[in-house]
């Protein structure tokens, strides 16, 4: 009697060892300051949709225009897809940055190799800067009210 040794794997453990990637167009969501950016991105010819509106129209600065465009344009990629996004909360810059950052994890989804350029250009990195809060007795969080001696 002779026993044969199998080195199958459970079928519980098998299914641990593969990753899955979530079905429908790459996603990244990115954040700045207040603004929430939800992002898609799409096989197109390079077009913006911002919130149902164009990226001209959405941001008339051309800064943030550059900004947004910025992890595309590195990645080589511009063209290639178009950019589906919904944008909440914050001002116009802090959702050019949360932008930014959700189009650069975006492309990190679809190809990994991208993620050591997109990461040395900080495109990657959530900033953490935050507004500081007001504290009692002072106008803005560090403005005192004029001292008067007397």
């Amino acid at each position: 009697m002779t026993e044969e040794t199998q080195t199958e794997v459970p079928p519980e453990e098998a299914e641990t060892q593969i990753q899955t990637v979530a079905p429908g167009p790459p996603r990244g969501t990115g954040r700045r300051k207040e603004s929430v950016a939800r992002v898609r991105l799409v096989e197109g010819t390079g077009k913006y949709v911002l919130n149902g509106r164009s990226l001209d129209e959405y941001f008339p600065s051309r800064s943030h225009r550059m900004l947004v465009t910025s992890p595309l344009r590195l990645a080589g990629r511009d063209k290639d897809f178009d950019v589906i996004a919904l944008l909440d909360g914050g001002g116009v810059a802090g959702q050019a940055g949360a932008l930014r950052h959700g189009i650069a994890r975006a492309l990190v989804s679809i190809d990994p190799t991208l993620r050591p350029a997109l990461k040395a250009e900080g495109f990657l990195t959530r900033d953490a800067r935050e507004k500081e809060r007001r504290k009692y007795g002072l106008k803005k969080a560090r403005k005192a009210p004029q001292y008067s001696k007397r």
